[in-house]
């Protein structure tokens, strides 16, 4: 094997002389720990079936009835309409972000899926779901799939600071 660096004599000299007086270190006897396995997180076979099992809930032939003036919005009818209000002011701080610019129906249905899985999973009330503006198709099927979902308690199109008319708050459904 060929040596990359060779150092001058007046280097080597250089180093010798720095590093007179040291003494080699002794190798420690201490194995590393074995890792343990974390017990806290889900098996991954579980994490795929929960965003299955959520994803099942959106079809592309149901259509929900939802109001075609104004911004996109959904309560559903056990909830109170002042909630749809909290959510148009900004009241709910969402938690948890998904963005779907780019992706396919079906890697936004996906995706939609794990969202809505992940927020029971981590209790968090408020989602915030970035549809952006681009050809109008994921902006069309977004509030119709997440009407759908029995998880769902509403949703309506998020201020300005979340993302405006690109996209919507969420209220989920947690267990008590």
């Amino acid at each position: 094997m060929k040596k990359r660096y060779q150092l001058a004599e007046e280097e080597r000299h250089l180093f010798r002389e720095s590093i007179t007086g040291t003494k080699p270190l002794r190798q420690d006897t201490v194995k590393p720990p074995k890792p343990r396995l974390n017990t806290n997180h889900l098996p991954a076979r579980r994490l795929l079936h929960e965003q299955v099992d959520a994803s099942f809930y959106f079809s592309d032939e149901f259509q929900p009835l939802l109001e075609s003036e104004g911004p996109a919005r959904y309560m559903r009818p056990d909830v109170s309409p002042y909630e749809v209000k909290k959510l148009r002011r900004g009241d709910y701080i969402p938690e948890l972000f998904l963005d779907l610019h780019g992706m396919t129906q079906a890697e936004a249905k996906e995706e939609l899926g794990a969202l809505l899985a992940a927020c029971r999973r981590e209790h968090v009330h408020c989602a915030c779901v970035m549809h952006g503006h681009g050809k109008h198709i994921l902006k069309q099927q977004t509030p119709m799939w997440l009407a759908q979902h029995p998880d769902v308690l509403g949703f309506h199109q998020a201020p300005k600071m979340f993302g405006g008319d690109a996209a919507l708050l969420v209220l989920i459904e947690l267990d008590e």
